[in-house]
This record gives structure tokens, C-alpha cells and sequence, in this order.
């Protein structure tokens, strides 16, 4: 049983995980100062408030949560535009798309087949060039 467990721990899927919440708690921490210091400060100068945590309706902290949506959308914002656009552009450079093939259909069981074909998968029937009509 502790060897199972030790080859679950050091799967290379499970320290990347790993890494990767360690790495975000840490970017969600700079990413909420920045909103608390750079932010706000902004919004404060345009709308007065430096912070919406003032806000509430009864007991309900609603400047909380608008502070939190900012913190989060900042957030998304940075790790699409560093980490996941480069990444998908890496990809699509390293593992280019596949080209689709021209397809036709098999005149007698209709199955899908490429266009050069000269014998069907399916019903094995011998597939004849089209004539071509003078011009």
C-alpha cells in the first residue's frame, strides 16, 4: 500500500498540481493587493470611495463581494493573456491541426471514403474513375 501511494505522490500530474495551487494561492495574494493598493485607489479618485467594503445592505456586505468580483476578473484577466494565450499558441505551433481529406461517398453502401480511393473499406467494391467529358 505505501508503495501505491508513493507512485501516486510522485506522478508528475500530482506535484504539478501541487506547484500549481502553491503558485496560485501566491498569485491570488499579489493579485488582491493590487486591487486593495492600485485599484481601488483608482475608483476612489474617479468615484470618491476608495473601497466598496463600506457598502452594505442590512447585515449583507455587498462591498466585500464587489471587491472580490474586481480581485477575480483581475486575476482571470492575467493568467489568460500570460499563461493561456502563449500556451495555445505554443500548441498550435508545435502540434499543428490535421488537414482533412476530401471525401466522397461509396456509390453502393455509402460510406465515407477518400476521394483517390479505388476500392471501398467497407463493401470492398472496385470504384471506377468518373469519366472526364470533353470540353
Amino acid at each position: 500500500m505505501l508503495k501505491e501511494f508513493r507512485e501516486f505522490v510522485l506522478r508528475g500530474n500530482v506535484i504539478d498540481l501541487a506547484v500549481a495551487v502553491v503558485v496560485g494561492a501566491a498569485f491570488t495574494a499579489i493579485i488582491t493587493s493590487f486591487v486593495d493598493n492600485i485599484i481601488n485607489p483608482i475608483i476612489a479618485s474617479i468615484g470618491g470611495e476608495p473601497d466598496f467594503s463600506a457598502y452594505t445592505i442590512g447585515a449583507i456586505q455587498i462591498g466585500n463581494f464587489i471587491n472580490s468580483v474586481i480581485a477575480f476578473l483581475i486575476t482571470a484577466l492575467v493568467l489568460f493573456f500570460i499563461f493561456v494565450k502563449p500556451v495555445n499558441a505554443m500548441m498550435a505551433r508545435f502540434h499543428p491541426a490535421e488537414t482533412a481529406i476530401a471525401t466522397a461517398q461509396c456509390p453502393v453502401c455509402l460510406t465515407e471514403i477518400p476521394v483517390g480511393a479505388k476500392r471501398c473499406p467497407n463493401c470492398t467494391t472496385v470504384l471506377l474513375p468518373e469519366p472526364e467529358i470533353p470540353v
